[in-house]
Parts: C-alpha cells; structure tokens; sequence
C-alpha cells in the first residue's frame, strides 16, 4: 500500500475549554473540508471561530507544502488537549478570595486525501 499523505495544522494556547472545543470537533469530525467549513461558519459557539482560522491553516499547508487536492480533502483526525490553566482571584464575601480557572487549549487538525 502507498502512504497517504496528511496535512496537520496545530493551534495552542486557544483560551476556550477543552469540553468546549470537543463538541464542535465531533460535528466535523470525517467531514470533507466544504462541509466541515459551512458547519462552521453556522453553528452558534465560540469554539468554531478559532477552528475555521485552523482548517483554513490545514488546507493551505495541504495545498502549498504537499501538493494536495483541495477538492478531495477530509479532516481524518481532530484532537483536542488540555493546555495550561490560568488560575485568577475573584473577590467574594468577607474578606475570601474564589479562585477561578481559565482553561486553555491544544487542538489538532489533519487532513487526508480521500480514494
């Protein structure tokens, strides 16, 4: 069997929850990248921002460092890791301090030509 070339677009640091991410992951998930793309661009949550700015990343990578074609893409993986958390105060009552954790993440995207 021939190897099958994959165009991988990393994205880290993203200020927005793991859990978050993963839910929009799972709808485009072994999609083609038009449909992947239009998912995106219509679905209410502010994780599809960031992963519309990655897929675009993974397809120019697949184009220009790989020679792939566009047309026949699909996103084959897409994997989302925890990053570092950010721990801030909020003042609470009687003198307590609350703590609050911002959640980053570590996302990955990679791209196969389909058969």
């Amino acid at each position: 069997m021939s190897e099958v070339a994959t165009a991988t677009a990393k994205a880290t640091y993203i200020r927005i929850a793991p859990r978050k991410v993963q839910i929009v992951l799972d709808l485009i998930r072994n999609q083609p990248v038009d449909k992947a793309m239009a998912i995106l661009k219509y679905t209410p949550k502010a994780a599809c921002e960031p992963l519309m700015k990655l897929l675009k990343s993974a397809i120019a990578n697949a184009e220009n460092n790989h020679n792939m074609d566009v047309e026949r893409l699909y996103i084959a993986e897409c994997t989302v890791g925890q990053g570092p958390t950010l721990k801030r105060m909020r003042p609470r009552a009687q003198g307590r301090g609350f703590r609050i954790n911002k959640k980053t993440s570590h996302i990955t995207l990679v791209l196969k030509e389909a058969e």
